[in-house]
């Protein structure tokens, strides 16, 4: 299977990519069926980024190549695949991500609800034992000086 990927090249901290046609199981910078362009992300404001031969792409997608996520969103970019090919391709995924993060989300803030909720019943369980206890306590007080006054009025 042929996949249309980006093959870096430049020096370090100056990135430059190539867009090629490579067989799927080739490494990142190997052997190379075909160039198709290429890729500069630190281009200036006034400088050319992108250069697609847009026809050899449309030819290679044409006979199942896949294009990778990124190449993918250069493309779409650029207009050489409209916007519905990419949603097929590309937007279900981001779609899903979002999907996913907005229920871990959900989730955490579930989670840090049951334990405030968790929280604030053992705060309520304690002050009620506190309270059992002083009333307990009160009572004890109450029926030990009433015992007083009994022995006194037995007297």
């Amino acid at each position: 299977m042929v996949r249309i990927r980006m093959k870096r090249m430049g020096r370090r901290n100056r990135p430059f990519y190539r867009i090629n046609a490579i067989h799927k199981g080739t490494q990142r910078d190997g052997r190379v069926i075909e160039r198709l362009g290429w890729y500069n992300p630190l281009a200036a404001e006034n400088e050319k980024s992108v250069e697609i031969n847009a026809e050899r792409i449309k030819h290679w997608i044409g006979h199942g190549a896949q294009a990778s996520d990124s190449v993918l969103d250069i493309l779409k970019k650029e207009g050489v695949i409209d916007e519905a090919y990419w949603q097929e391709k590309r937007g279900k995924y981001i779609d899903a991500r979002k999907a996913l993060k907005l229920k871990e989300l959900e989730a955490k803030k579930a989670a840090e609800a049951a334990a405030a909720k968790a929280e604030a019943e053992a705060k309520a369980a304690e002050e009620a034992k506190a309270k059992a206890e002083a009333e307990a306590k009160a009572a004890e007080e109450a029926a030990a000086a009433e015992a007083p006054a009994e022995d006194a009025e037995s007297e």
